[in-house]
């Protein structure tokens, strides 16, 4: 992602590190991380993912210089039906979206955690 901030090019770049995460956790370990990833940036009292909370949460996803009109952008990306936030589902969503590698592994993940459940 690119961004332009005080007229200087700004380059963030994320490392993606969930393929890993998979191999060493499993389907299921993989899963609950993503719902501790959740927790820790939802708004409490709303119990998704705001603007407010992302921006107060954001210095523990190492993002601390971004603007307003990037976390909204962040907000966008994922957010599906409309309403301004991320709930549990599209947090989980967008964070496999960002990572090619777990796209293209993305059936072998869900058959694992729908036939480990048996």
């Amino acid at each position: 992602m690119a961004s332009k901030k005080n007229n200087v090019n700004m380059i963030v770049v994320f490392e993606d590190y969930f393929p890993a995460m998979v191999e060493k956790l499993g389907s299921d370990g993989f899963l609950k991380e993503l719902t501790n990833g959740f927790k820790l940036l939802m708004d409490r009292e709303k119990k998704v993912i705001t603007f407010e909370s992302l921006k107060r949460n954001s210095e523990l996803l190492g993002l601390e210089g971004m603007s307003d009109d990037e976390i909204k952008c962040m907000l966008r990306e994922g957010d599906l039906d409309g309403d301004g936030a991320l709930d549990e589902m599209e947090f989980c969503t967008l964070m496999f979206r960002l990572s090619p590698a777990l796209m293209i592994n993305s059936k072998q993940l869900l058959e694992d955690a729908i036939f480990s459940g048996l």
